[in-house]
């Protein structure tokens, strides 16, 4: 698919680019390895109060987002603060890696290889071109980021070796945690030169042939997982804002706590532990079934909508399994696992691909749990 044509340039929103929604523009910040200190949760907070629609939205790639941005001044507060630290490199700093890791379960700490590439890829003039969607990632071995649909991935193996997975699929060549960030880097630019209009690595014919020169082993199907981020997971403590919105009083609690991991599941995860009742005093919960609700902004944030999917959502209970409710056929933040599709559609909802008015969507889902 190489030789693929598109009638748009990738407008994924940074900083610098915003996206004009219809609440206002919208920006979103990158945080590689989902990692943010303490000082940046409250710049965070001030930045959305002050220019703002006073709340943080978390991505589906850990990272943020700040809506209805007004005035002047975000660029300048979010890079004193470090937030960019490569403005022309903002938009592809798009690294994965398992939230956990180095805290509870995986084979391999990956923290520092997702800075450590964040590092190296600012460094490279040439790769400030790729495209906002193109994704790395780091998974420590237990296969939870490793389900996220990367363009290039090291999954470790062992405490010392690794798999390159592109686009989700193990390659076969191994390379040890030493090499990791440069073996992720040299496909980047592989690509970078070969992909024409392509955005993302399953659209090229032969993607192995961005692969360096390594030792090979037979291309293995690994199971992927993704371990709870929510509640207590040993001396971490994990919260699940609704719908992935923090307000700056929410990102202060936080960071009185000290630094954070933002997840790929709209999770955040406070790796030095939590008061967990002055959580549950902010509104933030602990526990694991309130992730399984999920819903992208909808209208009337979204022009596209046909829906307050949010309005529709908040009336719905755990069924024991994922649900994610999108406004339109775009899906916007859906996760990448087994999950029951909500797609809002001529007055009503797709559920699974059958309408179904929207006073019934949650006996519809409740007729499929119970299926």
């Amino acid at each position: 698919m190489s030789g693929m044509s598109r009638v748009r340039a990738d407008a994924c929103p940074g900083v610098f680019a915003v996206h004009d929604a219809a609440d206002g523009p919208l920006a979103r910040v990158r945080l590689p390895g989902g990692v943010v200190t303490a000082e940046r949760l409250r710049v965070l907070a001030a930045c959305t109060e002050d220019l703002g629609d006073g709340d943080v939205h978390l991505t589906s790639r850990g990272n943020v987002q700040l809506r209805g941005v007004r005035g002047e001044g975000l660029a300048g507060r979010l890079g004193a603060a470090g937030l960019l630290p490569s403005p022309s490199h903002e938009r592809v700093r798009n690294v994965l890696a398992s939230p956990l890791s180095g805290i509870h379960g995986g084979l391999a700490d990956v923290r520092e290889l997702a800075a450590e590439l964040d590092r190296e890829l600012c460094a490279k003039p040439a790769l400030a071109g790729l495209p906002g969607r193109f994704l790395f990632a780091f998974d420590d071995g237990r296969g939870d980021v490793a389900g996220e649909g990367a363009d290039v991935c090291w999954r470790a193996v062992t405490s010392s070796s690794g798999v390159v997975l592109l686009a989700g699929t193990d390659s076969g060549l191994v390379v040890p945690r030493a090499g990791a960030v440069s073996s992720l880097l040299t496909v980047a630019q592989a690509f970078a030169d070969a992909r024409g209009a392509a955005w993302r690595i399953d659209e090229l014919a032969d993607p192995s042939a961005l692969l360096p020169d390594g030792p090979r082993e037979v291309p293995q199907v690994r199971s992927n997982r993704a371990d709870p981020t929510v509640g207590r997971i040993g001396q971490a403590v994990g919260v699940a804002p609704r719908f992935g919105r923090l307000t700056a009083g929410q990102l202060r609690v936080l960071a009185d706590f000290g630094d954070a991991v933002v997840t790929p599941w709209r999770s955040v995860l406070l790796p030095g532990g939590a008061d967990v009742e002055r959580l549950h005093e902010a509104e933030l919960s602990t526990d694991p079934s309130s992730t399984e609700i999920t819903a992208c902004i909808g209208a009337p944030a979204c022009a596209k909508s046909l829906a307050d999917v949010r309005a529709d959502a908040r009336a719905l209970v755990p069924v024991g399994a994922r649900v994610h409710v999108s406004g339109c056929s775009r899906r916007c933040g859906r996760p990448s696992g087994t999950h029951h599709d909500v797609v809002a559609d001529d007055g009503g909802y797709r559920v699974d691909g059958r309408w179904t008015p929207a006073s019934g969507l949650a006996d519809a889902l409740a007729r499929k749990a119970r299926a």
